[in-house]
């Protein structure tokens, strides 16, 4: 067994692996194509994981949040596009969704008053860019729910193969 890092600031990926107790010797071999040396590069930041890697040591150390941290901190793309997403408890993201579907429903009849003749006028630009700040919340709150989702299957709560089954059935 490798020996315990002493490093005082761990990167999310280190400590993704060690929450699951694996040496980078034991990550490496259980990710397969992943050596110990690149893994050691890229919890010492002195590389970036690939997207492929980073897809890998989600599933492997069991933290889906690994490729929403990629994406949003990492991907010169995701970081202009994909929010950075906190795990948080089922019954936060209900009410946070909640909440917002209940301000969008004060607000739709604005929105269809704003876009019904296919022109956002100078006017209407205050109360759309209000409405489309709730829409982002919502989506906020959904990817909070997929994140939550996946965290639960990661840790065996919930079995994937039922899951899939169920959605199947629709």
């Amino acid at each position: 067994m490798g020996r315990k890092s002493t490093k005082e600031i761990k990167n999310i990926y280190q400590i993704s692996r060690e929450n699951m107790e694996y040496s980078r010797e034991a990550a490496a071999e259980k990710l397969g194509f992943i050596s110990s040396d690149r893994i050691e590069k890229i919890e010492n930041e002195r590389t970036l994981p690939h997207p492929e890697e980073v897809l890998a040591m989600a599933d492997c150390y069991k933290n889906p949040s690994l490729c929403n941290y990629f994406c949003s901190h990492e991907c010169p793309i995701g970081i202009e596009y994909v929010p950075e997403i906190h795990a948080k408890e089922l019954s936060q993201i209900t009410l946070e969704m909640l909440a917002t579907l209940n301000r969008l429903s004060h607000a739709k009849e604005r929105l269809i008053e704003i876009t019904v003749d296919g022109e956002l006028s100078e006017d209407e630009l205050p109360d759309f860019l209000k409405i489309k700040d709730e829409l982002s919340k919502m989506a906020l709150a959904i990817d909070s729910l997929n994140l939550w989702l996946d965290h639960t299957i990661a840790s065996g709560k919930i079995d994937k193969q039922v899951l899939n089954e169920i959605l199947h059935e629709k």
